[in-house]
C-alpha cells in the first residue's frame, strides 16, 4: 500500500498526536469504518512519515485557501508537486477538503512539522518551496499567500532575513532573474558563484535528500528546483563569457 493508502490506514492513522492527528480522526472515521480497518500497534518510522505527509497536505490545503478561494490551478499544482496516484486522490481529497474546513490554525500544523523534523532543515526548506509553487500556481501570489508563508517560515526557525531572501527569490521584482533564482547578486565573483553553484547542486541531489530523510514525495520539488539551479548557473556563465 502507498503512502497515500496508510494515511486513512488504521495501522497508523489513528495512532497520530497533536492537531495532526485530530485531523485524520475526524477524516478517516467513515473510511474505516467502511473498510473494516482496525487499529493496531504503529512503527515510529512509518507513523513519523505519515504524520509528516499529512501535515503537508493540510499546510497546501490551508495556505491555498489563504487568499480567500482554492483554483483549480493549486489543487494541480499540489497534485504535480506530490504525485497523487489517481487511485489515492479520494483519500487525499478527504484530507485536503477537511483541513480546508478544519478550525485548527495552520500554525499548529506548522509546529508539529517543525518539531518532527527539528533535525532535518532541508525538509522544511523543500516544503516552503512547495508551498510556493502552489501559490504561484494561479499567476499570482496574493499578499494573504505571501504572509502565510513568511509565518510558517519563521516556525519552522528561519530568521527575517532568511524569509525575505527567500520572499525575494520567488517573488522579487525579476524572479526569472538567474541571480535570484541561486539566491546571490550579481557581483558576486566567478569563484564564489562555483562554490555556491556546487553547494546548492550537492543539496539537492537525490542521495543526498534521500540520506537527509526527505520523504519521497518532496525529492519531486527538490528536482524541480535543481533544475532550476543548473538553467540559471548556465545562463550566468554563457552572460559572463559574453561581456567578457
Amino acid at each position: 500500500m502507498s503512502i497515500w493508502g496508510k494515511i486513512i490506514g488504521g495501522a497508523a492513522g489513528l495512532a497520530l498526536g497533536g492537531p495532526i492527528g485530530a485531523l485524520i480522526g475526524l477524516t478517516v472515521g467513515a473510511a474505516v469504518d467502511a473498510s473494516g480497518v482496525t487499529g493496531g500497534a504503529a512503527d515510529p518510522e512509518k507513523t513519523r512519515h505519515i504524520t509528516f505527509t499529512i501535515g503537508v497536505i493540510a499546510l497546501s490545503a490551508k495556505m491555498a485557501k489563504a487568499d480567500g478561494r482554492v483554483t483549480r490551478e493549486e489543487v494541480e499544482a499540489f497534485k504535480q508537486v506530490f504525485h497523487v496516484p489517481a487511485s489515492e486522490m479520494a483519500n487525499v481529497g478527504r484530507v485536503y477538503d477537511m483541513a480546508r474546513k478544519d478550525t485548527a490554525g495552520f500554525d499548529a500544523y506548522a509546529r508539529q512539522i517543525a518539531h518532527l523534523m527539528k533535525d532535518n532543515r532541508t525538509v522544511l526548506g523543500d516544503l516552503l518551496e512547495a508551498l510556493f509553487f502552489i501559490a504561484k500556481a494561479d499567476g499570482h501570489v496574493h499578499p494573504n499567500e505571501l504572509n502565510f508563508i513568511r509565518s510558517v517560515a519563521k516556525i519552522f526557525g528561519y530568521s527575517k532575513q532568511q524569509i525575505e531572501e527567500l520572499v525575494h527569490r520567488h517573488v522579487g521584482a525579476d524572479p526569472s532573474c538567474p541571480y535570484a533564482i541561486l539566491g546571490v547578486k550579481p557581483s558576486i565573483s566567478d569563484r564564489e558563484l562555483k562554490k555556491h553553484y556546487r553547494d546548492l547542486v550537492r543539496k539537492t541531489h537525490p542521495d543526498h535528500l534521500i540520506a537527509a530523510g526527505v520523504p519521497n514525495d518532496l525529492i519531486a520539488v527538490a528536482t524541480r528546483r535543481a533544475a532550476e539551479i543548473n538553467v540559471a548557473y548556465a545562463t550566468i556563465q554563457d552572460e559572463r563569457r559574453a561581456g567578457g
